[in-house]
Order: structure tokens, then C-alpha cells, then sequence
């Protein structure tokens, strides 16, 4: 189920009491993991495939396909100098292993928001001896970028701040991509990189 913090609660009631005169009074989310959008809508906007989630004082609408993504997803709102809006975390996973943790605290604190501004996703599959496992997701799955990114931005942050790891290893199948961000073959230098 989605879940929403108090602040971001909070926001939109803000926002609904102040289209409620025409008759907004729902919101609805749609979207993966790696591009999401939220905006406020009528009752008559329902569609009849929907989900419906009493969300504390409004009512949030999500399609089938939508739900499936966005299963366990937070919304939260950040309102800060270098960034404002909502936003939609998912949960990380907890690991046993205290490498792999420290490297999936690097995934989630310095390069999925990075990734995230060309609709990317980098998830850690594990760490083998002194290589981290990862796979690239949305606009980086099969982007012509996707070296660049991985060479010059997660691997270069993965290796520099936690010392056990010495490689970065790519495990996306890049021929899966349905929307790089990048098409693959464009020519691209290291500025395009949403790491660079």
C-alpha cells in the first residue's frame, strides 16, 4: 500500500482546501518506480479500474499498473534549498552484510538522486568479495549513457566511500530498456551523466 508522511498529508490538504470550490477533491498517482506523478483531481476522475486509498482526510487514486509499482512506496514532501516537491522513496533493503549496507547507503544518500532527475534507479544485487553488484533501472536501463554513469559516477562514489570495494559490476539486462534516457549509439561524453 502507498503510505503518506504527515508533512506530505499535510501539503496536500493544504493544497485540496484550496481547489475544493471546484470540486478537487482526491488525489491521484501514477507511475513506476523510477517516474512517478502526482496531482489533484475530482471524484469524476475515478476510473472504474481504480484503487481507492482513504489516505487520512482525502481519498488517493492509483491504477492497477501503477499499484503494482508503486507497492510500499512513502510519498513525503521536502521543502529545502536545493530541492521542494514531493517525493516517492521506497524502502531499502536492510543488509546483513555491513559492506553491503554501507554501499546501498551510498545508492540511496548520493546516486539515486541523482539518477533520479533522467528517471533512473540503481539497486544493489549483493557484494561479491571486492565487487558491488548492481543493477541500473528506468531511463538508465539500456540509456547510451549508461557506461559513462556507472565508470565515472556509481563507481567512482561506491569505491571512494567504502574502502572494501574495489568494482563496480553491471548486471542489467540494457536490451530490456523500454525509455533510456540516452538512446544508445547517440554519441554522449562524460558531461551527460547525471553523476558527472
Amino acid at each position: 500500500m502507498l503510505e503518506f508522511t504527515a508533512t506530505a498529508r499535510d501539503r496536500i490538504l493544504t493544497y485540496l482546501d484550496k481547489q475544493r470550490a471546484q470540486g478537487v477533491s482526491a488525489l491521484r498517482v501514477a507511475g513506476t518506480r523510477a517516474e512517478h506523478k502526482l496531482w489533484l483531481v475530482k471524484p469524476s476522475d475515478r476510473d472504474d479500474a481504480d484503487a481507492v486509498i482513504d489516505a487520512g482526510g482525502f481519498d488517493v487514486y492509483i491504477d492497477p499498473l501503477s499499484q503494482r509499482h508503486l507497492e510500499g512506496a512513502t510519498v513525503d514532501f521536502v521543502d529545502g534549498v536545493m530541492q521542494s516537491g514531493f517525493r516517492v522513496g521506497f524502502p531499502s533493503p536492510s543488509w546483513d552484510d555491513p559492506v553491503a549496507q554501507r554501499v546501498q547507503d551510498v545508492l540511496d544518500s548520493m546516486i539515486n538522486p541523482g539518477v533520479a532527475g533522467h528517471g533512473g534507479n540503481v539497486t544493489l544485487e549483493g557484494v561479491e568479495g571486492d565487487a558491488a553488484i548492481i543493477r541500473l533501472h528506468g531511463g538508465c536501463q539500456g540509456c547510451g549513457a549508461a557506461d559513462i554513469t556507472l565508470k565515472q559516477g556509481i563507481e567512482r562514489m561506491i569505491t571512494e566511500q567504502v574502502a572494501e570495494i574495489a568494482r563496480v559490476l553491471d548486471a542489467t539486462d540494457h536490451d530490456a530498456g523500454d525509455d533510456p534516457y540516452y538512446a544508445r549509439g547517440a554519441a554522449v561524453g562524460s558531461e551527460d551523466t547525471p553523476l558527472a
